[in-house]
């Protein structure tokens, strides 16, 4: 070892030490006869001096030193001098009089300015990932990360779990996203899929009597980008054999506050906040609501019906759906920042948006087709008061709560409403199945080997595949957790009777020969004895995201892609050799470059 410690170790006690750090040269000021260096690893910064009095030839090498060079060094450690002092850093008390140095490794000059790289483009700083991780508060990210995975797997450990690998080439399956395929050169024609997650061998890891399993594992999902997704992301993924809905519950807050505690010496409130998905929906517009703020959605039909404005009656009578926010202070909004509004409204699909100000009265287009009184009560049930904006949209539900949601979440951060600090939730009595209009069938509405509730059980069985009411009306199984409007983590209940599986693949119209051929090593598996099991899967980093305060999982993985599912620093995917494809029995008709 070239150090007896790190840059960011050096403190009082040390002053009088000979010590030998090394790191890179973060930032260079030379005062004419000292040169003063911040000296960097991971550890922090440490001032280190070159005076000519006390080591010439170092002094005079020092005078070359730039941006990222690598350098060590040995010297005794001083105090600063009165009135030079840095309290803001933990070594600011001390610094390291050199009498020894020796080059390392010398650096290029910079993409960027290191001081400066916050604020250069993602692109450059992707492209040069090495680079943007020396950064301190992306060093500090990943840290974090890693200390949060060690708490949950010694938590876990101590509930009796074991972390079982499962395999990363699978059969494909293509129900949800789509797969990531990877060619076998063995097998021509064929083809593994890279797993979207390990949800068919969890569950045979549950008939195969191992009862707690549990696995930091990369899943892969070829779906659309946004700031919370990646093409390979990483699921805190468990599954336990003879247990039911309040035992994953239980097991999951008791992780929560003891990792936030752990790591970030936060108290975490339990038991968490419980919303059905329904109660989620109408209160919030979206089944991960960010509780840290109001602004709730609240219903206007039976209100609108007393009035005539055909905007909401043709809304009501095509099975749709009016509701409202209340915006406070918004009603000195100008005319023009209300058509902003309406803009915005569009923009995440609304039709249009309708407004009416608490002002002096009542202010607005449509307030004439209305009654005072039933103003009045649309007032009151928003809460609003004089000063506040109210603002409707009327339209099918899907798009009422889509615009309604994002409206809501958008004002929050603009009349900062958004209250500091952490909200679980925990969002229950999920539909088993949702319609899907463009396939004319149902499909599940988390995958489908989630369990119907106890008392659907029955209903299902006996029910009648064609009754639509009936099945709509299904209630699953399955909870998903929910943290500042993010979804972390989701899982259920699973069916383990053969009989029920049966029928769910005959709801979800799957016929017997399409299930063996794409779950028939679970379906086999089932037969001999498969225990009640349930578990849950949480993401990783999206969990790390919202801890550190980032707003990007880009900001927590190591190496990220981008939007385009591009490594901007390796550059995959990228062509490879005719031999290559040749070898896999692959042709393109895609012209390569």
């Amino acid at each position: 070892m070239r150090r007896d410690k790190n840059c960011g170790e050096i403190r009082e006690t040390d002053i009088g030490s000979s010590i030998s750090i090394a790191g890179w040269v973060f930032r260079r000021r030379d005062h004419g006869g000292l040169i003063f260096i911040d000296l960097r690893d991971r550890s922090g910064l440490c001032q280190i001096v070159f005076s000519p009095d006390i080591a010439g030839d170092a002094h005079t090498k020092a005078h070359d030193l730039r941006a990222e060079y690598v350098i060590a060094v040995s010297g005794e450690i001083r105090k600063r001098p009165e009135g030079t002092e840095n309290p803001n850093i933990p070594t600011g008390m001390a610094e390291l009089y050199v009498n020894k140095l020796e080059v390392l490794n010398e650096a290029s000059p910079l993409p960027y300015n290191m001081e400066e790289a916050a604020d250069a483009g993602e692109a450059l700083r992707l492209k040069h990932r090495y680079l943007d991780l020396r950064r301190p508060e992306m060093q500090q990210n990943l840290i974090m990360r890693h200390r949060i995975s060690k708490v949950m797997r010694d938590y876990l450990d101590e509930k009796g779990f074991l972390e079982i690998e499962t395999p990363m080439l699978t059969k494909s399956t293509p129900e949800g996203a789509r797969d990531y395929l990877v060619p076998s050169r063995l097998n021509p024609g064929h083809f593994y899929a890279l797993p979207q997650s390990p949800q068919l061998f969890k569950q045979i890891l549950m008939v195969a009597g191992m009862e707690k399993y549990f696995q930091i594992v990369k899943c892969f999902r070829d779906e659309d980008l946004r700031a919370d997704r990646q093409p390979e992301f990483t699921q805190v993924d468990l599954e336990m054999s003879f247990v039911d809905r309040e035992n994953v519950l239980s097991l999951m807050e008791g992780m929560m506050k003891k990792l936030f505690k752990d790591v970030m010496n936060i108290d975490v409130e339990t038991p968490f906040q419980r919303l059905s998905f329904h109660e989620s929906m109408e209160r919030f517009g979206n089944d991960k609501p960010d509780l840290r703020f109001g602004l709730e959605l609240k219903d206007m039909a039976d209100l609108a019906l007393k009035g005539t404005f055909k905007v909401f009656l043709d809304a009501i009578n095509n099975r749709g759906m009016v509701k409202a926010i209340n915006g406070k202070g918004m009603a000195a909004l100008s005319r023009k920042e209300i058509d902003m509004l309406t803009a915005e409204a569009q923009s995440f699909g609304a039709k249009g948006l309708a407004w009416i100000k608490v002002k002096n009265g009542f202010e607005s287009p449509i307030a004439k087709f209305f009654p005072e009184d039933v103003l009045k009560k649309m007032a009151e049930r928003l809460e609003a008061k004089e000063g506040d904006l109210m603002m409707f949209v009327a339209d099918k539900p899907k798009v009422t709560y889509d615009v309604l949601s994002r409206m809501r979440l958008a004002l929050g951060e603009r009349l900062n409403l958004i209250k500091p600090g952490y909200k679980f939730a925990w969002i229950l009595d999920f539909p088993l199945l949702e319609w899907d209009e463009e396939e004319s069938r149902f499909q599940a509405m988390h995958h489908p080997f989630t369990s119907p509730m106890d008392d659907d059980i029955e209903k299902m069985l006996s029910g009648n595949i064609n009754d639509k009411d009936m099945l709509s009306s299904l209630k699953a199984k399955a909870y998903d957790i929910v943290l500042n409007g993010y979804e972390i983590g989701g899982g259920s209940i699973r069916i383990h009777r053969q009989d029920v599986q049966k029928k769910m693949f005959e709801v979800l119209d799957i016929s017997e020969e399409d299930a063996k051929m794409k779950f028939g090593f679970l379906l086999d598996a089932l037969q001999y004895g498969a225990p009640p099991h349930g578990g849950i899967a949480l993401g990783l980093d999206r969990l790390v995201m919202i801890m550190v305060g980032a707003t990007s999982i880009r900001d927590v993985i190591a190496f990220p892609k981008t939007q385009k599912a591009f490594c901007m620093m390796s550059g995959a995917p990228s062509t490879v050799e005719p031999k290559q494809l040749k070898e896999l029995h692959i042709k393109t008709d895609v012209p390569v470059e």
